[in-house]
This record gives structure tokens, sequence and C-alpha cells, in this order.
């Protein structure tokens, strides 16, 4: 093929890149008809940027992405200042989206260290880009690994999972529709975990690396950033 100008998305969800293995600027399409490039634009394009710097205050050398990235080693020494260009992304203090992570929006951030709220020295080692999701949130939350215990599904913000559902804790969770943050404790305070639509069986899955974690309020990411 020579170009795409249209496509029709039947099941899932799906990041277009601009450019081959997966680089450049990135589009998020949902199931539906596009019928142009215009379509893309108009159905939920957008076009998401980050720049990590090796020193504090945008200094030293730097490493811009469109999308998710799983290692910043690869590209920086160190990274000890960001910024966001436009878009929203998850940005994790351990390779591999695990660890301490935080979600950035577009503005300027000189100290990641303060950013992340820990004493590290290199802060962040890798980032997700968060899509922008227009249609209905869907996701089921489990008392126990693997899908058992008590179950509960969610379709809007919960600031306290303890007092609406009477959940001792929660340890594995299924996200259907939309995208979501975990809060380590109610009304949305605290440590968080990013989550999109998959299958998570334990909190390793989610994201936690070695961190010792409950689940305290879940909201929906709807803000376009």
């Amino acid at each position: 093929m020579s170009d795409c100008q249209s496509c029709s998305v039947m099941d899932g969800h799906w990041l277009m890149y601009e450019q081959p293995n997966y680089r450049g600027r990135v589009v998020y399409l949902s199931p539906g008809e596009y019928r142009s490039i215009r379509d893309l634009g108009h159905s939920g394009m957008r076009l998401s940027s980050i720049i990590f710097y090796e020193d504090k205050n945008f200094q030293g050398r730097s490493y811009e992405t469109s999308s998710d990235c799983a290692e910043l080693t690869s590209y920086l020494s160190r990274c000890n200042s960001c910024r966001v260009e436009s878009g929203c992304f998850m940005v994790y203090e351990r390779p591999n989206f695990m660890g301490h992570q935080m979600l950035v929006r577009r503005g300027e951030y000189p100290d990641n260290q303060r950013l992340m709220g820990m004493s590290m020295s290199d802060c962040i080692r890798s980032c997700r880009m968060i899509p922008m999701h227009r249609g209905p949130f869907r996701m089921r939350i489990y008392e126990r690994e693997n899908f058992s215990g008590q179950m509960n599904e969610l379709m809007d913000d919960c600031d306290s999972i303890q007092e609406r559902y009477r959940m001792s804790d929660c340890q594995s969770v299924h996200v259907m529709d939309g995208h979501w943050l975990l809060y380590e404790q109610p009304s949305f305070r605290g440590r968080m975990l990013y989550l999109r639509p998959g299958e998570y069986r334990s909190m390793r899955d989610m994201g936690t690396g070695p961190m010792d974690m409950r689940i305290g309020s879940i909201r929906r990411i709807m803000e376009t950033c």
C-alpha cells in the first residue's frame, strides 16, 4: 500500500502511527468508520508528545516520543525533567511500566524527582501515552486475584470502594472499556495506577512492582488533557 486514507474499525481499540516501527505521531481509534483522514481528526484523533531531558530544568540530551516507551535508558542515561507538548502520559519510576507512577498533562516539569514525590537518582524509566476515549466506561473489580471473590462492575467514578461495595480488598480487575486511574486511598488520593482495556489478574499485572498497595478509589480518565 502506498498510503492509508480510510479505515473501518469493527472491534477493539487501535493505535495508528505516522512512521514504521511504531514511531512518530499516533492516532487512537475506537470502533467506527473513518472515511478520510479528516474523519480521523473529528472522531477522536489526538496527537500526543512528551520530551524527556537528562538534567533538571530541561537541560542535557533529550528524547521525544508520541507513544509508549518501555525503557527510557535506551535513549537517555538518566531523566530528570520533562515537558508534555500535548496529550496525557503516565510516567513510571521503573522500566516496563512498573513501580510508582504519575499522570502528567500538558505542561512543564523541571524536576522529575519532585514530580514523582520520591528521592530517586533516575526517577523516570518508562512512559505510556494515554489515548482520549470517547464512549462508555466499564470495568469489573474483584476481591481476590484471578477474578475470584466478590465482584462489582463500575461504569462511573467511585470515591470509596469500601463504602460503596463493602469490599475488603481489590486484587484483580477486568477493564472492558475506557481508561481508568486506581488510587491507593479514598477520594482519589495517594499513589495511583493506570489501567487500559485488558485483564489484570493480580496487583503485579497492574504495574505495582514491589510496592504493597491497596485500592481505595477509582476514577475514569475523561479529560482531553
